[in-house]
């Protein structure tokens, strides 16, 4: 089967591209612990070889605000792309088999040490492990054939949805997705 382009954010090659919403308060948070940081951090280090760890801690912080504010979205015609510094994920269209809007808060994911990793990846008591490559609590769980799911945030996650699960159904019928009919 195949499927032409939808209206909104589309190319004229069939990508479909949504950058993550950025949230003002979490950019906030990162800009003053960088500012602070780094103005506690300026007096010289004792040795010349040992950098200050404060500064090296600012800069460990703006590598992760960089992180945040680079995710993004693509739809190609044949897979769904997740993109972040240091972390992506990718789905084929032809495996996903269920879509749905999601709210992280209600998912109650934990991941200490392994949602800072790579991917991101969480466990839930609803969901079990699943990846996330999100800067905000409300979005899209997508669920592939084999793999665990991906957690995604678009800024109109029903709009992103719809068009994944239009998407979707091109390759196959069976896509659950019933909170998304227009």
């Amino acid at each position: 089967m195949s499927s032409s382009p939808a209206p909104g954010p589309s190319d004229g090659e069939g990508r479909w591209r949504a950058r993550a919403p950025i949230d003002p308060a979490v950019a906030f948070v990162y800009a003053l612990l960088i500012v602070l940081l780094v103005i506690f951090g300026r007096n010289p280090p004792p040795t010349p070889v040992i950098p200050d760890p404060l500064l090296l801690l600012a800069l460990l912080v703006a590598i992760y605000f960089a992180r945040y504010a680079s995710t993004r979205y693509t739809m190609d015609p044949d897979r769904l792309l997740a993109w972040r510094l240091f972390g992506s994920r990718s789905i084929r269209l032809e495996s996903i088999r269920k879509i749905e809007l999601a709210n992280l808060r209600d998912l109650s994911p934990t991941g200490f040490f392994r949602g800072w990793g790579w991917r991101g990846r969480v466990w839930s008591p609803q969901v079990g492990d699943f990846d996330t490559v999100h800067t905000v609590s409300p979005g899209v769980m997508v669920t592939p054939d084999q793999g665990v799911p991906l957690f995604v945030s678009p800024k109109d996650p029903t709009a992103f949805a719809r068009e994944l699960s239009r998407r979707a159904r091109s390759y196959r019928d069976d896509v659950e997705a019933p909170i998304l009919s227009a």
